[in-house]
């Protein structure tokens, strides 16, 4: 397997962790009985597709790691605070101050600082 097809498995180890975080918010979104409580929330298919993802995300972060040295591939799945950051503002209506701003930032420049060593 070519060293483009395991940044291709972190790609997409990152992708399928982003889709996983969504379905966990939203399975941690909707109104709990108060009977289910956690119960009910932990079965909802969103939570359950959500852990599942998960887990595939971990399986390609592992064929990553067979030719990317963890102290890069690590750090690259800080992508991912950038992109949640961004859906969690704009699909959850979560705050977006100047100072998380600046922090995104600073995340997007170590991980090009760091893919680039």
């Amino acid at each position: 397997m070519s060293a483009a097809l395991h940044w291709l498995a972190l790609a997409a180890a990152i992708g399928t962790s982003l889709v996983g975080q969504v379905l966990l918010k939203i399975g941690a979104s909707g109104s709990v009985h108060a009977a289910g409580g956690f119960l009910d929330q932990m079965l909802r298919w969103q939570t359950m597709v959500g852990l599942v993802c998960y887990g595939g995300a971990a399986l390609l972060y592992i064929v990553a790691l067979r030719r990317i040295p963890m102290s890069v591939a690590l750090p690259s799945t800080a992508a991912g605070y950038v992109v949640i950051a961004l859906i969690g503002h704009f699909a959850f209506g979560e705050p977006m101050s100047m100072q998380r701003v600046a922090a995104i930032t600073l995340i997007c420049l170590g991980v090009v600082l760091l893919a680039s060593a």
